[in-house]
């Protein structure tokens, strides 16, 4: 093992994920950034973190299948041989649609993603980095959503609905590995200026939604980065099972 810590940041080609990516490694940490597509993406950003003296490593693999999953594991104990933190960022959404109107093959990807992938993510993160499985202890943090409160009715109750589960996995988690020096929290983003709206079909989502937050602005991606790096560091080692919004107030 080496004595830079591991961190594996699932999505982590662009959005928060990205932001992610480049924060941490300017604290210190390894970082691997997976990506299930976009490969000119996720380059970027390992060269990006490359370029200012960390180290990087883009690995090809979607949360949502065995495969994927499989395939990003392989990569962190063939490059690192360890696992130190975790951030179960990746996440897909619907274009806006009833729930009347929702597809079962919609459904069933929605919760492959954002349900299963995260908690396969985590089981695998937790056989690395539990004391009870040999490891040395880590973080980590899981990506929720404001939706999860709020609903979404109208527009995408199956990610609130998807992002609600994780909130449960994550007080239960937390709470069965908090003896085996594995800390698990989450961050709850609001509207973040980020290309996810556009896959959801309302690109311009952010900038139009102003007026119902409290702030009177979307957040930024670093913003959300900056909570989740506080989370996977030891400023934060008595908290865990946690919920950090980062909402401007909403």
């Amino acid at each position: 093992m080496s004595g830079h810590k591991v961190l594996l940041v699932t999505g982590g080609s662009r959005g928060i994920g990205a932001s992610v990516c480049r924060l941490a490694a300017r604290d210190g940490w390894q970082v691997v950034v997976n990506y299930a597509a976009n490969r000119e993406a996720a380059d970027g950003v390992v060269e990006e973190i490359r370029a200012a003296g960390g180290t990087a490593l883009a690995v090809e693999g979607d949360v949502g299948t065995e495969i994927g999953l499989a395939s990003i594991f392989a990569a962190v104990d063939g490059a690192f041989g360890q696992l130190d933190g975790l951030v179960n960022n990746a996440g897909i959404i619907g274009m806006p649609a009833r729930v009347d109107e929702m597809t079962t093959e919609r459904l069933d990807r929605m919760f492959a993603v954002n349900v299963i992938g995260s908690i396969r993510c985590a089981q695998e993160a937790v056989r690395r980095m539990s004391t009870r499985h040999g490891g040395r202890g880590g973080a980590i943090v899981n990506l929720s959503s404001m939706a999860a409160l709020i609903g979404a009715a109208g527009q995408y109750v199956d990610y609130a609905a998807s992002k609600g589960a994780i909130e449960s996995f994550t007080v239960g988690l937390a709470r069965e590995v908090a003896t085996e020096g594995v800390r698990v929290n989450l961050v709850r983003p609001g509207i973040i200026d980020t290309d996810i709206h556009a896959s959801g079909g309302l690109p311009d989502r952010a900038q139009q939604s102003v007026a119902v937050i409290p702030m009177h602005r979307p957040g930024t991606a670093d913003e959300v980065a900056h909570s989740i790096l506080y989370l996977l560091s030891d400023a934060a080692s008595y908290v865990t099972g946690a919920a950090l919004n980062v909402s401007g107030g909403r």
